[in-house]
């Protein structure tokens, strides 16, 4: 299922997700990623997993747009591959969450981190919490193994239950030996709703403290 150009020459890469249905509180795991993407020098997509026969299309429809003001044309859901570089080599995985078929999913993501020499992976994204918005977005991690643990610092320890394809993935790289982090942005649940800035901000704060990736937040300030 995953459609792969030449794959890119890259060093030490760190490997970024965003894939976004289950919990993306405030966007903030989506803006997050594409921000960084829109700022990779270099960016080229070298590949793509579709979705349209993986997903739900009434839960996730895919989406038209106009070409020359009178032609309709679709675009069905994927995820997207990208390759840059932000201080440092990046990859970026980015779309909607499937809906079926998440081992083979996951079995070939984790094989593709393996080919490109992925060092670390770094899923993004937004948790509703008892925060206000009066207070700086605490970032709560995840992790693979208790020396990453300890690197992050503030861990989400607290929770037991139903999850999605981004953490079956972060346990699944851990397995394969690919160290991985859950960075959540603690969103106040009563704005969780609509984007948050300032958690996307939160977020790629603690990307570059952990994965030295440079982004610059500056666009973020008038948000």
């Amino acid at each position: 299922m995953l459609q792969l150009d030449a794959l890119p020459r890259l060093r030490r890469p760190v490997l970024v997700l965003a894939i976004v249905g289950w919990v993306d509180a405030g966007e903030a795991g989506a803006r997050s990623a594409g921000l960084l993407g829109a700022q990779l020098d270099g960016a080229r997509a070298f590949g793509t997993y579709p979705l349209e026969d993986l997903v739900d299309l009434q839960q996730t429809r895919p989406t038209v747009s106009l070409v020359g003001g009178t032609t309709r044309t679709i675009t069905w859901p994927t995820l997207q591959l990208i390759a840059g570089r932000a201080g440092r080599d990046v990859v970026c995985c980015v779309g909607p969450e499937p809906s079926l078929r998440w081992p083979t999913v996951t079995r070939e993501l984790v094989g593709l981190a393996d080919q490109l020499g992925v060092e670390l992976a770094v899923g993004l994204g937004g948790m509703p919490a008892v925060v206000s918005h009066r207070q700086p977005v605490p970032v709560l991690a995840t992790a693979t193994n208790p020396e990453l643990a300890e690197e992050a610092g503030a861990m989400r320890a607290d929770y037991h239950g139903p999850t999605g394809l981004q953490t079956v993935l972060q346990c699944a790289l851990g397995d394969a030996g690919i160290p991985a982090l859950g960075l959540w942005a603690q969103v106040p649940h009563y704005v969780s709703a609509t984007p948050s800035p300032p958690a996307v901000r939160a977020l790629l704060g603690k990307l570059h403290d952990l994965a030295d990736i440079a982004v610059d937040l500056g666009p973020l300030d008038a948000q």
